[in-house]
């Protein structure tokens, strides 16, 4: 079952690049006391999430800021090597967005957010989504109907609703 708006987030350990390699990352403490946006994506590169999803929040990152978001992490099923030249290609990295590998799902099927779409070659996948989380509280929970879409996920539509 998919979590929903007023669940504790669960804890997962997922994988960041960082100055000496893959760095292991608990998601609960990224979280504890902290107001942090976080939004996934079915895959690095793709289409939708690469020219539509990363961008709205590149775009809204200064506006979160001013909301008072301590961070906004960006997470998909790739490893971390992908996600870190993922952050680059897209001017995520610079604007100050974590990208967060869930390599083994362990964070997206914790949250029930996980599907298939063999014919696209996407296995074990997140779907589309765009939550704020406050003090390891979801207090808004935005998923799309469709993982090609970005609508409700998008940075601009989650600032609407805060």
């Amino acid at each position: 079952m998919a979590i929903s708006q007023g669940d504790n987030l669960p804890d997962a350990t997922l994988v960041q690049m960082g100055a000496e390699g893959p760095a292991q990352v608990k998601m609960a403490d990224k979280v504890k006391g902290r107001k942090v946006v976080i939004f996934a994506v079915p895959g690095a590169f793709t289409p939708t999430c690469h020219s539509a999803h990363v961008p709205s929040f590149v775009r809204t990152k200064d506006r979160f800021d001013a909301k008072g978001v301590d961070e906004i992490i960006c997470v998909s099923c790739n490893d971390p090597f992908v996600m870190k030249a993922w952050g680059e290609a897209t001017g995520a990295a610079a604007a100050g967005i974590t990208m967060l590998a869930d390599a083994q799902s362990e964070f997206t099927k914790a949250i029930g957010m996980d599907f298939d779409a063999p014919p696209a070659g996407l296995m074990g996948r997140s779907k589309r989504y765009a939550m704020l989380v406050e003090d390891g509280k979801i207090t808004l929970f935005q998923p799309e109907e469709s993982p090609g879409v970005c609508e409700v996920s998008a940075g601009e539509a989650l600032l609407a609703n805060m």
